[in-house]
């Protein structure tokens, strides 16, 4: 059996505390760096969504972390994303593996990708969700 790929880069809601994914991800994984990718990052709502996108200029930022047990953790994710069999098609995310820039070198990582259109959202131009939550919250 292959191995799961061990790192996952989260960039919006798993990352605000309070959150009880974010928690459930802090107790079951070790943050290794911040990191970043080129693409756009929208405004859905309550949580945003990143489009990657190799040609652009703007940076999805997040965090990249270690999980201590990738098949489960995903499990649990993916169904926090709204992923697997018991959600209607198109799902709202596909989970993806991506190369994540960081200042030591790209690593690669799972990460959630938005996969419906967003012409009506709002782009969150500096692709800094929590940033992004702090303005606005003012």
């Amino acid at each position: 059996m292959e191995a799961i790929h061990q790192f996952l880069f989260v960039y919006g809601t798993l990352l605000q505390p309070g959150n009880e994914f974010a928690d459930y991800l802090n107790k079951h994984c070790k943050f290794i760096s911040k990191g970043k990718i080129k693409g756009r990052l929208y405004d859905i709502g309550e949580y945003p969504g990143a489009l990657i996108d190799n040609t652009e200029e703007h940076f999805v930022h997040g965090s990249i972390f270690m999980m201590d047990d990738p098949e489960t953790i995903l499990k649990v994710v993916d169904d926090y994303e709204g992923i697997g069999e018991l959600y209607n098609h198109p799902q709202e995310y596909t989970r993806k593996q991506a190369d994540i820039i960081t200042d030591s070198g790209n690593i690669n990582c799972w990460m959630y990708v938005y996969n419906l259109p967003v012409i009506t959202y709002r782009q969150i131009i500096d692709g800094d969700y929590m940033q992004y939550l702090n303005n606005v919250a003012r």
